[in-house]
Formats: C-alpha cells, sequence, structure tokens
C-alpha cells in the first residue's frame, strides 16, 4: 500500500492537551493588571479619557466602530470557538458582549495566541499555497483592535453595519454515521494510558468518506485520538469487559483515516478524493489519555462521526505520519550531540534547541497529491517547520514558529486538487522542530508540576506527554484504483 511505504519512514502517535491556547480571559487579567486600578474582576473597563463607548462621550471621527469595522473580523475569526455552546469561555454575539472585553481583545490578538492559527509565513518559508478556513488577522486588522479599544469600543450606527462573513465551521455537516466507544473508562494517578476501542461501522461493502469528525468524551483527559482501519476485523476479539484493550502510542497495524488533538476541526477531503472503509472491516479509536492528577475522570463517550460519499471517488486519501525519527542516519547533527553521534535529545533548561530530520521518500512509492499538512510536538516544542525537498527545489510546506501543544490542527491547500503539491519517490521530506525546555516556558512548568517536579529534565523522543516529538501530518491523494 502507498501509505505503508511512507509510513515506513517513521511514524509514532498524534497528541495535543485539553487546557486551551492562551485565553482572552488571560490575557484580559493581565491587562487589568498592567493597568494597576485596582479592579478586582477580570475583565478590564473599556473606558479611555476623552473618548466613549457610543454613550453620548467624544469619539474621533476616524476611530473603528462595532458596527462597521469589528464585527465582521469577530464574525469570521473569533465567532466560531467563541459561541454559545462553543469551546471558549466569551461569548463575542453582539456589541454588548464583546466591548467589555474590548482591551483584552487587543492585547490578545497583538501577542498572536488568539486567534489560534499556527500556519504563518515568515522570512524562509511562503508555503506553496493558502489555506482553507484561514482565520488569522492582518497587520491591518490587528491595528483596527487596537485602535478601537483605545477609542473606547465605540460601537458605531447599526443601520451602517457591515455585512457578518459566515463564521468559521466548526462542526461536520451532513453527519451519515456516528460510531462511539461502548465503555467507560476511568482514568486516575499520574500515568498516561494509550488504551483502542473496536467500533463496528456496518459496511458490507467498500465505502468511502469525505467528511469526519472526532469528539472526545472527556477532553479534561484524552490527549489524542488515532482512527484506524482494521481491515481484518480481529480487534473486534482483543476488547476487555469494558470493551477497551491496551494499545501502544503509535497505533495498529492498518491504515490511519484521521486524528483529532486539541484545536482540530473537522476534517474535509477535497472534491473526489474520499477514504476508503473496506467491507467488513472495524474502525479503531485509539485515545491516548492524559490523567489531570486531580482525581478520577470518566469517558464514555468518545466517538468519531461520518459524511459517506454516494460513489466511488477517483481518488483516494490517506493520512500519513512522518518523523519522530532516533535514527542518526535521519537526524541532522546538532551542538548537543555527544561524540558527534546525532541523538534525539533536549537538555534539561536549553531554550532554542532544534532537532531536525530528513527522510527519504521511497523510490516505488508513486506520484502523490499532498492536500493538507500540519505539526505535532508536546510541552516543550515551540516552532516546527517543513520542507520538501528534491532535484532543483526545495519547498517550504508549513512553518508554525509559534506551535502550541493545545492548539494544533490540520492546514487544508486551498486549491483545486490538479494544482496541489506533489510529493516524488526519492525526494526528501525535512522537519526542523524547535524546543524551550526551560522554566521560561509555561507548559514546562505546568508539566513539571504534574508529575511533582521542580526542575526541567532531559527530554527525549517518545509517546508520552512528557516525552516529545517532531512529527509531520500529512493528507495525500493516489489514484483510488491502486
Amino acid at each position: 500500500m502507498v501509505l505503508a511505504a511512507v509510513l515506513s519512514m517513521s511514524a509514532a502517535g498524534c497528541g495535543g492537551d485539553d487546557d486551551g491556547a492562551p485565553s482572552i480571559e488571560q490575557e484580559s487579567a493581565t491587562s487589568s493588571a498592567s493597568e494597576g486600578d485596582g479592579s478586582s474582576g477580570d475583565v478590564p473597563s473599556t473606558e479611555t479619557e476623552g473618548a466613549d463607548d457610543s454613550t453620548g462621550g467624544s469619539v474621533p471621527e476616524d476611530a473603528p466602530t462595532w458596527h462597521a469595522d469589528i464585527a465582521p473580523i469577530v464574525s469570521q475569526s473569533c465567532s466560531g470557538c467563541h459561541t454559545d455552546g462553543g469551546i471558549a469561555p466569551y461569548v463575542f454575539s453582539d456589541y454588548e458582549s464583546t466591548a467589555p472585553l474590548a482591551q483584552a481583545l487587543a492585547a490578545a490578538v497583538e501577542s498572536g495566541s488568539m486567534p489560534p492559527w499556527g500556519a504563518a509565513i515568515t522570512d524562509d518559508c511562503t508555503p506553496p499555497l493558502g489555506f482553507k478556513d484561514d482565520i488569522s488577522l492582518s497587520p491591518e486588522q490587528i491595528a483596527l483592535f487596537r485602535a478601537w479599544s483605545d477609542a473606547g469600543a465605540p460601537e458605531g450606527d447599526p443601520e451602517l453595519a457591515a455585512e457578518l462573513p459566515p463564521p468559521p465551521d466548526t462542526q461536520l455537516d451532513p453527519v451519515d454515521t456516528v460510531l462511539q466507544m461502548d465503555a467507560s473508562v476511568t482514568i486516575d494517578g499520574t500515568s498516561d494510558q494509550f488504551l483502542c476501542f473496536s467500533l463496528d461501522p456496518g459496511v458490507d461493502e467498500d465505502r468511502y468518506f469525505n467528511g469526519m469528525q472526532i469528539v472526545p468524551g472527556n477532553d479534561k483527559i484524552v490527549h489524542h485520538v488515532l482512527v484506524f482501519l482494521d481491515e481484518t476485523g480481529d480487534s473486534a476479539e482483543q476488547a476487555g469487559p469494558d470493551g477497551s484493550f491496551p494499545c501502544s502510542g503509535g497505533g495498529l497495524e492498518g491504515t490511519l483515516l484521521g486524528a483529532w488533538a486539541p484545536g482540530t476541526v473537522p476534517m474535509r477531503t477535497p472534491e473526489d478524493v474520499g477514504m476508503r472503509v473496506t467491507a467488513g472491516s472495524r474502525v479503531v479509536l485509539n485515545v491516548h489519555y492524559h490523567p489531570t492528577g486531580l482525581g478520577p475522570e470518566v469517558d464514555d463517550s468518545t466517538r468519531v462521526e461520518l459524511d459517506w460519499m454516494d460513489e466511488q471517488p477517483t481518488w483516494r486519501g490517506e493520512m500519513a505520519l512522518v518523523g519522530n525519527s532516533d535514527d542518526p542516519g535521519e537526524l541532522l547533527p546538532n551542538e548537543g550531540d555527544a561524540g558527534g553521534t546525532p541523538e534525539f535529545l533536549i537538555p534539561a533548561g536549553a531554550e532554542g534547541h532544534l532537532e531536525e530530520m530528513v527522510f527519504e521518500i521511497p523510490d516505488d512509492v508513486p506520484q502523490l497529491r499532498v492536500w493538507s499538512v500540519g505539526s505535532h510536538m508536546h510541552y516543550v516544542g515551540t516552532g516546527m517547520q517543513i520542507r520538501f525537498q528534491g532535484d532543483g527545489y526545495d519547498d517550504c510546506m508549513l512553518d508554525t514558529p509559534n506551535y502550541s501543544f493545545e492548539w494544533q490542527r490540520l492546514y487544508s491547500y486551498d486549491a483545486p486538487l490538479d494544482q496541489m503539491p506533489l510529493a516524488y519517490g526519492g525526494d526528501n521530506i525535512y522537519l526542523r522542530c524547535e524546543y524551550d525546555n526551560s522554566m521560561n516556558n509555561p507548559y514546562v512548568v505546568e508539566a513539571l508540576q504534574e508529575q511533582g517536579l521542580d526542575a526541567p529534565v532531559d527530554v527525549v523522543l517518545g509517546d508520552e506527554t512528557l516525552d516529545e516529538m517532531c512529527l509531520g501530518v500529512f493528507g495525500i491523494a493516489v489514484p483510488s484504483v491502486l
């Protein structure tokens, strides 16, 4: 199989955490503290001397207003999460709910913590195409938030309101099939657990889906989920009394259909590309659980939702994980390598530490079309770049220079399939991962506290949350006849 050939380069689990990226609430508290006004609330005041938030006071003539300038940005880039019942703590549905947080909003977008979009154009990386559902803000939009806040968050005239773009799509629609774990597991203690659940998709002939959403049952403990296709159906015999069976962090032998980590949105393949589920097969949820350290937590409802295609597509979609190597032949040397032999090791206290890997695509792999790409590390990771390199070309596919394990996603190229980037047998995939294993990294501090530690330790490659990874995630398409 094409995927097996690609994965033979090196593959392992995918993950994230569930506490969320630096939130508006955190930015709000920071803004309040910096004001020094003695306020005890989490929400800063929007009042600015000489300005007014549409209550009749003086507002600069050229000041941005909610209706004309801010509401369209909030609708397009914020309301997918900051909505009633959404994953974010505040609802930005109208002027009254948003204006009190004007200062915090300005600080959050200026710091880059909001909206949570990791892909960037940098000095040494311009991806070959733009990405779908890009919620990142332009410098001009960021400046509007600051100007709006500084002017006292004026509402403006509702009669002159700009047209609102649709919010980001954060739910799969339609959903044809829901496969939910038939089990209840309790996670406690301090050690990570990897459990698998075998589910019957009810497919008596080969079928293809073009939409998938993975929904964690308890995001306090679900670190990540991998979805595999068990074509033999043997996984049905492995389940214990609670419906689960232990499995490794890297998953099972079988085709990877999809993955979830915090920040992941529903997966949609390009037009005429479908993920195949073969007749008689089982779908296996491989769940990495990370205990909170605060007592037992239960998961009884992690599920996967599918949208089936009516006909066989021309192209078959697959997911490929490439990276996580400790092979000296694939690792590039760095200053920390003992005796000059490359090894994957992030020393305690290291800042700006780089691990670089190069993988050759096997010669027998047919030409692949790459429709999406993602980066994955754990707590210590701070930035990652992925490049395709071959005879006469060196293309940067993705750069996430402000990587956060709390907000991960697959970035899908915004173009027809025939314009998607190509990968060729014999060419290379280059991964560069940057790490901060010091107490200056708040995620390291958090991870150490969970383990009762007060100082960094050496970090090595591994599946556990306190280990590290350097992993590229790719959505690829091959002719469905292969």
